[in-house]
Order: C-alpha cells, then sequence, then structure tokens
C-alpha cells in the first residue's frame, strides 16, 4: 500500500477539504494526477484554490475535475486562465473503468481530499465516498465531543 501523501517528507500540500469527512464517509482513496495550466500551477502553489462543491466525473474512458476553483493569477500577462473549468485527471484506464462501476453500481461517489505536489507535479487525492444522513453526522460530532472532554480531563488529571 503506498504511503499517504501527508507522511511522505517530500510533498506540499496546498489545499485540504476538510468539510470531505464530516458529510462523506470515505471508503477508498486514490491519487491521481492533475492537468493544468501555466497560470493555474503559479495560482495553485499561492494556495488560491477552493475544494468546495467540487468532485470527479467520466467523460469516455477520461476522468475530469468538476467545480475545482482556481482562482486568476493576478500576474498572468495574456490569457488569463477560467476558474472553474474541468480539469482532466491522469490515472490507467483499468484504474478509471474499476472506479466508475463501483460509482455506478454502488452509488457512491468521488470527491477530491487534498491537492498537493509531489516532485514538482500536481496531484490530488480522491476518494470513493458514499454521502452520510443527518443522524450520521450527529453521531460523529458526539464521538468527537466526548473524546476531546476525555482529552480533557486526561490533562486536567496530570
Amino acid at each position: 500500500m503506498p504511503k499517504k501523501p501527508t507522511q511522505d517528507p517530500d510533498v506540499q500540500v496546498v489545499v485540504r477539504n476538510r468539510k470531505a469527512t464530516y458529510l462523506y464517509e470515505i471508503m477508498d482513496r486514490f491519487e491521481a494526477g492533475l492537468v493544468l495550466q501555466g497560470s493555474e500551477v503559479k495560482s495553485l502553489r499561492a494556495g488560491k484554490v477552493s475544494l468546495s462543491d467540487s468532485y470527479a466525473n467520466a467523460r469516455g474512458e477520461e476522468l475530469f475535475l468538476v467545480n475545482l476553483h482556481i482562482a486568476a493569477y493576478d500576474k498572468a500577462s495574456v490569457d488569463p486562465h477560467e476558474p472553474l473549468r474541468p480539469r482532466k485527471l491522469l490515472m490507467h484506464k483499468r484504474q478509471i473503468r474499476r472506479l466508475m462501476v463501483r460509482v455506478k453500481e454502488q452509488g457512491l461517489t468521488l470527491i477530491p481530499l487534498q491537492i498537493y505536489f509531489r516532485g514538482g507535479y500536481a496531484k490530488v487525492e480522491l476518494g470513493l465516498a458514499r454521502g452520510k444522513r443527518k443522524y450520521d453526522k450527529r453521531a460523529a460530532i458526539a464521538k468527537r465531543d466526548a473524546k476531546r472532554d476525555l482529552e480533557r480531563a486526561k490533562t486536567e488529571r496530570a
């Protein structure tokens, strides 16, 4: 099993989708390359990106990231990029087919969990996710609060 991007020392995480674990139950994680234009890379390195409401979708045998907002780069001289254009993801066709079968059969969705640079290349960590119900969210909040109270009690005791 490959290392998680956050454990790898040569990885620069640009943005994380913090809401994803609250709204979705993450079943599996995958890494994909991200095809970008020149000014998008500069803007991404500056951290001017938003993952909210973005998801991955297949068109034919290719995978695209939809609704990913990368802000226009201020110093782009001639032709600034379109902030909300669909961006192609780089994965093997076999992986894409397997993912799309799981998405169609099991009613799952592909959401971006984080965007990072590894070795100069922009990468996206995708999560195969199932939406949580309202009661699941409440249970997650109660569990987190209980854990926080337990930690607080430990520190007060010591």
